[in-house]
């Protein structure tokens, strides 16, 4: 409705940015039957892949898979939009296998902007927000823009004690609640849930050399206002930098110098749901070229005009993603960086320089590519440049990704200070879910470190301080064992199924593939073999292993490294023909079940702890021998149980001790 010459409008639940975080909030939101609202700069920026043009990756394809497995969308883009496909480091452990594929980052986008378009409770708005609204400002805010005529009952003025869901005790009348956003229009939309996705996008400054200039990724406009409107909600801003390399024109590259790259084969599927049969097809090649001393050479002549190390950047940068700059600056003993020539998508000439990434001055890099074997004649489509922005201390949420001062305020992706297409996507998940579940009064959905990535990465967020931009790694992991990306479903489906976006139709079928590895496992464990099982002695000789004399099972012999469930095939002609993820299953659960069953008993014990919940409203000065770093940390970081709060970073194991006798006490005081 209108009041006025104002925009007025009421939803369930507002988004605000439509990247990977907000994709997946949205749908989600919508899906559940929340009517939503996501406001993006421009709908052309709809889940844009504003740096590399690939999915997955190392530990990010577990997080792709884990999305899937929740209800999320990502996995089937990508699916239906990639270039190529590989499973990185096949050659180890499952425990480390990661999916990933170059996509076609204009069908990419088109494709999640297509599925946000036609969700049937979703509005898809163009425009930037300027602040937020709570119920203490949204009265005042929305009639002073207005007029008189505003319907006074759309919002309250004041915040009931009674309603708000305290933390600690000196908080019960202090925290706020949302109430809906204001755009710089000053158009007002109203919702008990608002969902913060604005990934780089906030007061974000593009920097390459000595021209920097205000903008948001890709040249599309900055989000300039809404950083005062979290200050003055007292919320808590950091400067984070991120960057993105050089794009070449390919028909002036000389691939001849260059190493092909090829994409796996059969193709693996992202998503759960995908027939495989139906992605199998020509794949796209990647290439592979190396920096050289002349390379080094260039950029160490011209360091000083790097704004990384002039200090015209501010902002901390990732770790674990650092410049080509960088590089030769820290890793002096390397004579060459590996760099991925890649594909941006099939209707457009632009080819992806991974390694390279740079914010050294346009002419540096002009000369610093030209040195590459097979770019010496490159011409530059757009330079690389460094990307400042603001994000939030992610320790002012909880495990749900709300706010913790602020009831209904949820927050997403890169702006909780973390990196990535794929740890950007799994927030909005869970944020999205998050919000539904508090809607309709329904139990939080969270997950744990023990249960998937997903869980690691937000446990990581909200209770370790992050001082850069946050990267989800294997290692991070401490269950990777048993959280591989292989058995995602196994692990979530039936966690999105109880959140209602996983359908009763694919709960019942990971509930049959999770019954036939058990009945194939059984099976292979009472398959007993000799000298004389045909075949036998032709598998064992074919892949080196030693030969056996008296009778054995076929689970001994699938634990041996040489071996595997597959190559036995053709000596148990009993076998059933099990779908080729069972047999994986099968296969990795056989040869793994002592080192599974070792993880398990170390989750039993941590749940012990994780099960532990903490009491909403704990007065942490009040507890008696508590530590005053330890009472202002857990004051500060509200851990909503014993497990988290033993992963703060000033809480020792003695303060565990002091509170988990303080909480036993107040248990009996209570009974």
């Amino acid at each position: 409705m209108t009041s006025g010459s104002v925009v007025m409008e009421k939803y369930d639940a507002i988004v605000v940015g439509a990247g990977h975080a907000g994709c997946e909030a949205a749908l989600c939101c919508a899906r559940l039957g929340l009517k939503t609202i996501v406001f993006t700069v421009s709908c052309d920026a709809i889940a844009m892949m504003a740096c590399n043009p690939n999915i997955g990756g190392s530990s990010k394809g577990h997080l792709v898979r884990e999305v899937d497995a929740l209800g999320g969308e990502m996995g089937k883009a990508v699916d239906e939009t990639f270039l190529q496909s590989k499973m990185l480091n096949a050659s180890k452990g499952p425990a480390v296998h990661s999916l990933r594929a170059q996509a076609d980052k204009q069908a990419y986008s088109g494709r999640m902007r297509r599925a946000l378009e036609e969700e049937e409770n979703l509005t898809v708005r163009q425009a930037e927000v300027a602040c937020l609204l709570t119920e203490e400002n949204s009265h005042k805010d929305v009639m002073h823009n207005t007029g008189d005529n505003y319907d006074q009952t759309i919002c309250s003025a004041s915040l009931a004690s009674e309603n708000a869901v305290a933390k600690d005790a000196d908080r019960v009348n202090t925290r706020k609640r949302i109430a809906g956003v204001k755009t710089v229009s000053g158009a007002v939309y109203l919702a008990p849930a608002v969902i913060l996705c604005t990934g780089v996008y906030l007061k974000s400054r593009c920097i390459y050399g000595e021209t920097s200039y205000p903008t948001g990724p890709n040249g599309l406009m900055a989000a300039n206002h809404l950083t005062a409107s979290l200050l003055e909600l007292g919320i808590s801003i950091r400067r984070f930098k991120t960057g993105t390399p050089a794009r070449v024109a390919g028909n002036t590259i000389d691939y001849s110098k260059m190493t092909e790259q090829f994409g796996d084969e059969p193709i693996v599927p992202f998503s759960f749901s995908t027939d495989p049969a139906s992605i199998q097809k020509s794949q796209i090649s990647c290439w592979l070229t190396y920096t050289n001393e002349e390379t080094h050479k260039i950029i160490r002549e011209n360091i000083d005009r790097s704004p990384l190390y002039s200090g015209e950047i501010e902002g901390t940068g990732p770790r674990y993603c650092p410049s080509i700059e960088d590089k030769v600056v820290k890793f002096p003993d390397k004579d060459r960086h590996q760099i991925f020539v890649e594909p941006e998508g099939i209707y457009t000439n632009e080819m992806y320089l991974s390694g390279l990434s740079s914010s050294m001055p346009e002419d540096v890099q002009f000369a610093m590519i030209r040195t590459l074997p097979g770019l010496e004649n490159a011409k530059v489509v757009r330079n690389g440049y460094a990307i400042e922005y603001d994000c939030i201390d992610a320790t002012q949420l909880n495990s749900t990704l709300e706010f913790l001062e602020i009831e209904g305020l949820f927050a997403a992706g890169q702006i909780n200070g973390s990196s990535g297409y794929e740890e950007a996507a799994s927030q909005g998940l869970v944020a999205g879910i998050n919000a539904a579940m508090k809607h309709f009064g329904k139990p939080e959905i969270v997950i744990g470190r023990d249960e998937g990535y997903i869980g690691v990465l937000i446990d990581d967020l909200v209770t370790k301080e992050t001082f850069e931009p946050y990267r989800m790694m294997t290692s991070r992991a401490e269950y990777r064992l048993l959280l591989r990306q292989d058995n995602a479903d196994l692990r979530l489906r039936s966690k999105g199924h109880a959140a209602g976006l996983v359908s009763d139709e694919e709960m019942e079928k990971t509930l049959e593939k999770a019954a036939l590895i058990e009945k194939e496992i059984s099976r292979v464990s009472a398959v007993n073999v000799g000298p004389q099982t045909p075949f036998l002695d032709e598998i064992l000789n074919e892949n080196g292993s030693t030969p056996i004399e008296g009778g054995i099972t076929l689970v001994e012999l699938i634990r041996r490294p040489e071996l595997s469930y597959a190559l036995l095939e053709s000596a148990d002609p009993g076998r059933p023909k099990l779908p080729a993820d069972v047999g994986e299953q099968v296969n990795i659960q056989i040869k793994y079940d002592g080192y599974i069953r070792r993880q398990k008993a170390q989750i039993e014990k941590f749940k012990k702890l994780e099960d532990r919940l903490i009491p909403d409203d704990i007065n942490y000065e009040e507890v008696y021998g508590l530590r005053i770093e330890a009472a202002q940390k857990l004051g500060k970081y509200r851990p909503r149980s014993i497990g988290q709060a033993s992963r703060i970073s000033g809480v020792s194991p003695a303060d565990i001790t002091v509170l988990m006798i303080a909480l036993e006490q107040r248990g009996k005081n209570a009974g």
